[in-house]
């Protein structure tokens, strides 16, 4: 959905898609939760999909509630597995931080869901063509309450959290931003991986929000996860315990962390990180 997206449907068919529906108004330029919500739901009332799926990002979690109360619909969040059970779509998610998982049946049609960000991987690219289906949308006048009147992008040039298959992430534990300078060589010894925080290092000015991971930052779930310095408050763990592997670097051996950390290291993350960074140096230089 969007202004000008049926570009988009050549990616769409390379992971497998067989259909490609096209949602285009100029309306839907400029993401609206009140816009989106309208053309989503009039698609779904449409064209009666069994399921729609939202990423659990900001855009997301936003979107998919809305959309669910337009069509009276069950919706799963924060979803990390999809099963079909007796005719019925089946969602799992992590609750009490990652501590233990609810699975949510859904019997409603379509059954809505948003899906944590990497905890599905790519199938492998094919060639092809399918089928492109443009959707008639229709956005009422007055339908927006507010407009964009500018967007700033991020220049950093560095690769999102979120996207990431390895982060690096750095807690109050640095003592300081200039400490971070660790984490990011540390996350530069690897081919495809980005810099992460804590919330109090956040708050604390020492790194901007967009490296926040955690309940009011951002979700992840790379290959491998080095926490450095965090000691694991709940709302950190709710963004990043369904990490593949999780490394934690903690001078207190009663930190939270460790005890959901699938290896932990007890020792001063002043020493540990650089060690770390050198032995991983040597090791892709092998």
């Amino acid at each position: 959905a969007g202004a000008a997206v049926a570009g988009l449907a050549p990616a769409a068919f390379a992971q497998g898609a067989a259909k490609v529906f096209v949602l285009e108004d100029p309306a839907l330029a400029d993401y609206s939760g009140q816009a989106y919500a309208v053309a989503v739901a009039g698609f779904a009332a449409e064209a009666a999909p069994a399921a729609v799926f939202f990423p659990a990002s900001a855009m997301g979690r936003d979107l998919a509630p809305r959309v669910a109360a337009r069509l009276g619909a069950g919706l799963a969040s924060d979803c990390v597995k999809v099963a079909v059970k007796d005719g019925a779509l089946e969602f799992t998610r992590p609750i009490y931080a990652g501590k233990a998982f609810l699975t949510v049946a859904l019997r409603t049609r379509p059954a809505l869901a948003t899906l944590r960000p990497n905890i599905f991987p790519l199938g492998e690219p094919r060639t092809g063509e399918g089928e492109v289906v443009r959707m008639g949308v229709t956005v009422p006048e007055g339908t927006v309450k507010g407009r964009v009147t500018e967007v700033i992008k991020e220049e950093s040039g560095e690769i999102d959290v979120t996207e990431a298959d390895v982060v690096v992430s750095g807690g109050r534990g640095l003592k300081g931003p200039d400490a971070f300078a660790l984490v990011r060589d540390l996350a530069a010894a690897f081919p495809r991986a980005a810099v992460g925080a804590s919330r109090s290092a956040v708050d604390s000015g020492w790194i901007g929000h967009q490296h926040q991971v955690g309940q009011t930052g951002k979700t992840v779930a790379p290959n491998l996860y080095i926490a450095a310095g965090i000691s694991g408050a709940i709302q950190h763990l709710a963004g990043m315990s369904s990490s593949k592997v999780i490394v934690a670097v903690n001078k207190d051996p009663e930190a939270p962390i460790l005890k959901i950390a699938d290896y932990g290291i007890v020792g001063d993350l002043f020493e540990v990180l650089p060690r770390l960074t050198a032995e991983l140096k040597k090791a892709f230089a092998e």
